[in-house]
């Protein structure tokens, strides 16, 4: 995946029978199945793929729990299903993960045991294993760290467990793989219409060289999750609120906050959320919040009401109490939630599904929906793009399409941090021996190598150091200050790979600083 080739493609053609706005989850999945299904398939994303909300999920891969409570069926049921073929076409990066629910009244453990029997129920042959009602020892057992006082028995179930933006790079490279054109750093500035008022292109700039260009397209979609408005402000002359930004946010710690492989759910807080803690590329990763937020932005922060409910949540469940100095990240994330029909309506009772919008102008927009179902998106958007009279019918092959870097006869060796690259490893590897200065570590605390911010920069499209750091190798969101302290190492080699100037790295760095400021916490308040 290389991006000078993706621009040359570009420029060879002038008409494309998709063109796809923005590259996270939704588009990403968009592009993979127009271009499976043959169609001539361009994407552009204005930053970086899964810059935005695709990068800051709680790592899940989900039927949605709290949704089977809500009385959601269907929701579940689809997201269950799509759980169940994410883990057979992504396995080396979706994980079946136990999840621990402690219950400290005799009731709930009934209750729940229930209820996720149910959910067991819902995802029929693509089941990831069964849940179990535990005794007070064996709840114990499984989460070694879990407050004991009060406590009754618990119940265990399984879901998926992700890394969301290497998901997003594979993504892009199995849909070049399949024909499309797939482009970062490219912004749409404008949709062209003919004298009919109906979209029938987009003008677009290259944002490193600011060269711009005009391209028609049979189907245009609006794939931007919570930058939707934006677009739909060049589509419509009177302006509405198609989707309202919903902040969550985590923090991160140390493994010994949740020692062992089981990841620690409470299905009720005090203001009826759901925390979890889950483990992830060797830490714990713990969230999430619910937050109407009045302005989208590229660089959410987390409220300190969110970080006080996050610790004070954590720290009621947990026997060793997580505090603000243990905090190694914190990220936030917006959901782009369809707007509801109600002004005033709270986030946590608007509806996860997602639903696509077909303007007057004929622009298909894709509101709501989660990284879960992304797949079952893409197809519903197609399918609405033929059925519109936009495409020539042809069936969807994406239930069962391997995505770049699975294998599915393997089990991958998930003690190596390597795991992640699937059947891209070997590569890295011999990357390292040819290059043997790649070998060395990226960060002394952390696993991450040279080869790795290289391989990133060659073949996975990564421009500058947040790239790099916040969704190639994460660093970023497992530990914030070390990201910073290796800022300048990663942009002197993307400087000498993409041939930058000093003047570039400098600005690099600042940039970088500027944007991992918002992940770090800091102690006193």
């Amino acid at each position: 995946m290389n991006r000078s080739e993706q621009l040359t493609k570009l420029q060879n053609t002038e008409n494309w029978d998709v063109i796809i706005i923005g590259g996270g989850a939704s588009g990403l999945g968009t592009a993979i199945d127009a271009a499976s299904r043959g169609y001539k398939t361009i994407l552009f994303e204005a930053v970086d793929f899964a810059k935005g909300t695709s990068s800051r999920s709680t790592k899940l891969v989900h039927g949605g729990v709290r949704y089977l409570a809500q009385g959601d069926v269907h929701l579940v049921r689809e997201a269950l299903k799509e759980r169940g073929l994410l883990a057979q076409n992504a396995s080396h990066l979706v994980k079946n993960q136990s999840f621990v629910i402690p219950n400290y009244h005799w009731l709930s453990g009934y209750f729940y045991t229930i209820g996720l029997k149910i959910y067991d129920l819902l995802s029929g042959g693509l089941s990831l294993g069964s849940s179990k009602y535990l005794s007070k020892k064996k709840t114990i057992e499984m989460l070694p760290n879990v407050e004991e006082n009060g406590l009754v028995n618990g119940v265990i179930y399984h879901d998926g467990q992700f890394d969301d933006s290497r998901l997003a790079v594979n993504l892009a490279q199995t849909a070049v793989e399949n024909g499309a054109c797939v482009l970062n750093y490219t912004k749409v500035f404008n949709l062209i219409k003919d004298n009919n008022n109906q979209v029938i292109g987009v003008q677009v700039q290259d944002q490193e060289s600011g060269i711009k260009y005009e391209l028609k397209g049979s189907a245009i979609i609006n794939a931007t999750g919570v930058f939707t408005n934006a677009i739909m402000k060049l589509n419509d002359n009177v302006y509405k609120k198609y989707i309202v930004p919903s902040q969550g946010i985590h923090l991160v710690f140390d493994k010994s906050f949740l020692p062992g492989d089981h990841a620690l759910m409470i299905p009720k807080t005090k203001d009826g959320r759901v925390l979890f803690a889950v483990p992830w590329h060797n830490r714990v990763v713990v969230g999430t919040t619910d937050t109407l937020i009045k302005k989208q932005s590229l660089e959410p922060i987390a409220l300190e009401s969110e970080i006080q409910f996050v610790l004070e949540t954590s720290q009621r469940f947990l026997a060793k109490k997580p505090e603000r100095k243990d905090v190694l990240a914190v990220f936030a994330g917006l959901r782009p939630l369809a707007a509801p029909k109600e002004e005033g309506k709270s986030t946590k009772e608007v509806s996860r599904s997602h639903k696509i919008i077909v303007s007057e102008t004929g622009l298909i927009t894709i509101t709501g929906g989660k990284w879960t179902t992304y797949r079952k998106i893409a197809e519903d958007i197609i399918d609405k793009a033929i059925k519109t009279g936009k495409l020539p019918k042809r069936t969807c092959t994406t239930e069962h399409l391997s995505i770049h870097g699975s294998q599915p006869t393997t089990s991958f060796d998930r003690e190596n941090h390597l795991y992640i690259y699937g059947t891209d490893i070997p590569k890295i590897i011999e990357l390292q021996e040819s290059e043997t200065v790649l070998k060395e570590k990226l960060h002394p605390n952390h696993e991450f190598t040279m080869a790795e911010v290289v391989w990133a920069i060659r073949y996975e499209m990564a421009r500058t150091v947040d790239d790099i750091l916040a969704r190639r190798v994460r660093l970023l969101f497992l530990d914030a200050r070390a990201a910073i302290e290796v800022s300048e190492k990663t942009a002197r080699v993307i400087a000498k790979e993409l041939e930058h100037d000093e003047a570039w790295i400098n600005n690099e760095i600042a940039n970088f600083k500027q944007i991992a400021k918002g992940f770090l916490l800091s102690e006193f308040q």
